[in-house]
């Protein structure tokens, strides 16, 4: 477990799927993550790379050829080297080798840099394409977030507040793909009360969220947090069934669609990265 600290807050990552496991308030005790608790989803805050979500079939094609990966991709379960150059602040990294190739025929270098200041941390994801041609791919954040904190209170205490949308539509998830089908829902005061019903039928996929802050707060005490994440076209939000937490996840692409013919380069949300380049976004949380 590797640690950055400072005089607000502490937060501890494990270099399998550079994952940020726990995030903790140094004057309050709170912890803001999800436990990880395998009974219901034993995962913290995992990395999709280089797919979001789920191919059709768990394959699809490129240049000719069928290529096999799972659902989210395989950065989360590969392991990241890391550099550290200050208690604030940490750089993981993965790059191509001969089993990713076999799943992903693209060469890649993957950075993700964790930096926390005050009461907030960053998380930025830089993809680098190394090679003389094209590389497709896309990238987005899980993070689980524990509702309620320090287990007070109840679930049906928490909500969303989202910074700009009036009313969500969200698009339904058949066989782990992209339905057609859109449920709209009207928020009063732009807010979304959470209950665990809202994620029985599995995430809400928004393809056209205006909203680029969403905070997650309770009604019985003042702790929440902000989660800022301009520059991602897609977000998901999702629990496990009856768990204790809610994902707030800013994707650059998305799981294909029932109707999606496969082929990578056609991919609903694929970015295109031409070659010797770079691309980053990131993403940001504040506590409170």
């Amino acid at each position: 477990m590797i640690f950055l600290e400072n005089e607000h807050m502490r937060a501890s990552f494990a270099t399998k799927g550079a994952e940020l496991q726990h995030i903790t308030g140094v004057d309050s005790g709170i912890e803001f993550l999800w436990s990880g608790d395998p009974k219901f989803w034993g995962k913290f805050s995992p990395v999709l790379f280089p797919i979001v979500g789920a191919l059709k079939n768990d394959s699809y094609e490129f240049k000719g050829k069928t290529y096999q990966l799972g659902r989210h991709g395989f950065a989360r379960d590969c392991e990241f080297t890391y550099t550290q150059p200050n208690a604030h602040e940490i750089k993981f990294t993965l790059t191509h080798d001969a089993q990713t190739l076999k799943a992903y025929p693209f060469k890649f270098i993957l950075n993700i840099t964790y930096k926390i200041f005050g009461s907030s941390i960053n998380c930025t994801y830089e993809v680098i394409n190394p090679a003389d041609e094209e590389m497709l791919f896309s990238i987005g954040g899980h993070p689980a977030f524990a509702a309620p904190l320090n287990k007070q209170g109840d679930y049906s205490d928490y909500y969303l507040q989202f910074n700009k949308d009036e009313e969500l539509t969200y698009h339904h998830i058949e066989n782990n793909l992209i339905a057609e089908t859109t449920t709209t829902i009207k928020l009063t005061d732009r807010r979304l009360p959470l209950r665990h019903e809202l994620f029985y039928q599995d995430a809400l996929v928004f393809k056209n969220l205006k909203s680029d802050n969403i905070s997650l707060l309770n009604t019985k005490t003042y702790n929440g947090l902000d989660f800022k994440f301009e520059g991602f076209p897609f977000f998901g939000i999702w629990a496990a069934k009856d768990a204790p937490f809610v994902c707030l996840e800013p994707w650059c692409g998305i799981a294909d669609s029932v109707n999606h013919q496969q082929q990578l380069k056609d991919k609903e949300g694929i970015i295109a990265l031409q070659p010797k380049s770079n691309w980053e976004r990131a993403w940001q949380v504040t506590f409170f």
